[in-house]
């Protein structure tokens, strides 16, 4: 099976596998470094309008290094894991002032840029140049898990050594775009985490996990832990049509992205307001929120507010008023924007039964 698994592979992925992805067939390592950055945690579906409005706006490296954060931001907004947008432009910036402004072609130094790890630079490396380099992101895992039987939980450290050992021991001689696409390919469409499509995979009649029936248990699922839960207020300040923010701090949870000012749980809101040296009036609440991180569980308690007047000191860097009809250009996390979408949905039912 070791033999012919790449051949297997390359067959099926040219006749069966994706061949109509917008990132496809383009020599540009920008495009092929873009769509690996953002496919990191984020399946092709979801990718693929958020890669097009991205390379609309920022079509090279040039663009994406003379862009401001927020615009970087901005276009990610609502992708999730925000750190890879903010790696994705501090590489380009090295990208410009270190290898001017083209794309650097040895493996080495792709990996050393900010936000690429070995799995990244050898999908980039293969697609873009043609390099023989294995990859191992969670898809591939998962393939190499069941057709080859590999018993432990891939993130534990002895079993990603023997997942990449795997890895490089089944690299094909030619052809490795093909057999890297293909890689990607079998596990996003057939080789699933939940219903594997077994009875179309070109691997199947010689497939550990098929044979004793383990699909279920390959691989071995992460031990448990409980998540922690974490409970916050987010106010929804309102002033002439305007709406507060906050800037995050550039690291952390949603860093750089603009967010609600926050207030512990179950805090006087309006006492919250008044520490931002504003007199406000609580209005009625917004449903609760719960927003599910990887490591942690957050409880949103929003609560809007009437401004009736702002002072200007709040025009200092790391807050800003912004008109409702703008906020959603702004680079805000998918729950705050929901919040104010939610907010706004009710405002306007309100105007209609008044």
């Amino acid at each position: 099976m070791d033999e012919t698994f790449a051949t297997r592979l390359i067959a099926w992925q040219r006749a069966r596998g994706r061949h109509d992805l917008p990132w496809q067939h383009s020599p540009d390592p920008y495009r092929i470094w873009l769509s690996e950055i953002m496919l990191q945690q984020t399946q092709v579906e979801t990718v693929i309008p958020y890669y097009r409005r991205f390379l609309a706006r920022l079509p090279d490296i040039q663009a994406l290094a003379s862009a401001g954060e927020d615009t970087v931001l901005a276009l990610w907004s609502g992708l999730g894991y925000y750190s890879r947008a903010r790696n994705l432009h501090k590489a380009a910036k090295i990208i410009v002032q270190d290898f001017g402004g083209v794309f650097p072609r040895q493996f080495e130094r792709i990996m050393d840029l900010p936000g690429i790890g070995r799995s990244t630079a050898a999908a980039i490396a293969a697609f873009a140049y043609g390099e023989r380099r294995a990859i191992l992101d969670g898809n591939v895992k998962r393939v190499f898990c069941r057709v080859f039987g590999v018993e432990g939980w891939p993130g534990e450290p002895s079993v990603a050594k023997r997942l990449w050992a795997l890895a490089e021991s089944l690299l094909p001689e030619h052809d490795i775009a093909s057999y890297t696409q293909g890689l990607m390919d079998l596990g996003a469409t057939l080789c699933r985490r939940g219903r594997p499509d077994c009875a179309a995979c070109p691997c199947a009649d010689a497939c550990v996990a098929r044979r004793q029936g383990r699909q279920a248990e390959l691989p071995t699922p992460r031990p448990r832990k409980a998540l922690p839960e974490r409970h916050t207020t987010m106010l929804l300040c309102l002033h002439a049509g305007e709406i507060l923010l906050e800037k995050r701090p550039p690291s952390g949870i949603w860093g750089g992205l603009w967010s609600l000012p926050e207030c512990p749980a179950e805090a006087d809101a309006a006492r919250c307001a008044n520490g931002l040296g504003l007199q406000a009036q609580i209005l009625a609440p917004l449903p609760r929120l719960t927003h599910t991180f990887s490591h942690f569980r957050l409880h949103i308690r929003p609560q809007p507010l009437w401004v009736e007047q702002r002072p200007s000191r709040l025009e200092a860097p790391g807050r800003l008023w912004l008109p409702l009809a703008e906020v959603r250009e702004a680079a805000l996390p998918s729950p705050v924007r929901r919040l104010i979408e939610q907010l706004e949905a009710m405002r306007g039912s309100e105007q209609k039964t008044s």
